[in-house]
């Protein structure tokens, strides 16, 4: 016989069952229990599992869908949504030439080390005082030309894994690299752009003028929690650049 008994897993209680119930599915996600892309149990099994109406298994599904964390498939079930890290990278990093085609940067790590975080990345990343960030510092290219210069902040006491790992084995998509070796999945991400004047160091990575025009895109990656996992400021010569996103 089913129930409306409470979930009884730490959630508030002056919440709606259906909005405990995403809570409880939306911990499954981030802790890998539900790995991206593959499918969650149906809705006769939510059910039975946690002891809830049906009806409040489909809103709980339905909003995680709204959400982008889950995908319905006709005919084949939910899935646990995986960015499309290709998308992705096109969205993020697409350098347009003059007859309107894409070009996809490629990428090398110059640095990686731990440090202690500023103030500004220990904020963004939301750490503890004393916790460690892994600092890399990466060019994005095409045709051996610096497109982007890259400052990427990930929180040490989850990524510290990457430590070990030669820079030449990350290839072009750090995202599914970090969820490879670090059991970590980017969910989603914010960014922001503004224009500010390259200074002499960045003014040499980007071949511009000590002064001239840069584009600098701040990045918040987060997880299927809506944790912070990654930081991150990419910059570029303003000069000839365009940033495009298609919105459909």
């Amino acid at each position: 016989m089913k129930t409306n008994a409470p979930i009884t897993l730490g959630y508030d209680e002056r919440l709606p069952l259906y909005q405990r119930l995403r809570e409880e599915m939306l911990a499954k996600i981030a802790a890998g229990e539900w790995t991206p892309g593959a499918p969650i149990p149906t809705e006769a099994e939510l059910t039975r599992l946690y002891g809830v109406a049906i009806g409040t298994v489909r809103k709980a599904v339905d909003t995680l869908v709204n959400e982008g964390l889950l995908i319905r498939s006709q005919g084949r079930g939910t899935f646990v949504r995986r960015p499309n890290f290709d998308s992705s990278l096109a969205r993020f990093f697409r350098q347009v030439n003059a007859t309107g085609g894409r070009e996809i940067p490629t990428s090398r790590i110059l640095a990686k080390a731990l440090q202690s975080p500023s103030r500004t990345v220990a904020a963004a990343l939301e750490l503890e005082h004393g916790e460690q960030v892994i600092h890399m510092e990466r060019l994005r290219m095409v045709e051996g030309r610096t497109l982007f210069h890259e400052d990427i902040w990930l929180p040490a006491s989850r990524f510290g894994a990457l430590l070990e790992i030669d820079s030449e084995r990350f290839g072009e998509l750090l995202y599914p690299f970090y969820e490879t070796q670090c059991g970590q999945c980017i969910a989603s991400a914010k960014e922001t752009l503004t224009v500010g004047a390259a200074d002499s160091a960045m003014a040499k990575v980007l071949s511009v003028e000590e002064g001239a025009p840069m584009v600098m895109i701040e990045r918040m990656a987060l997880g299927y929690d809506r944790s912070p996992l990654e930081y991150r400021i990419s910059r570029a010569a303003a000069e000839g650049f365009r940033y495009q996103i298609d919105i459909s």
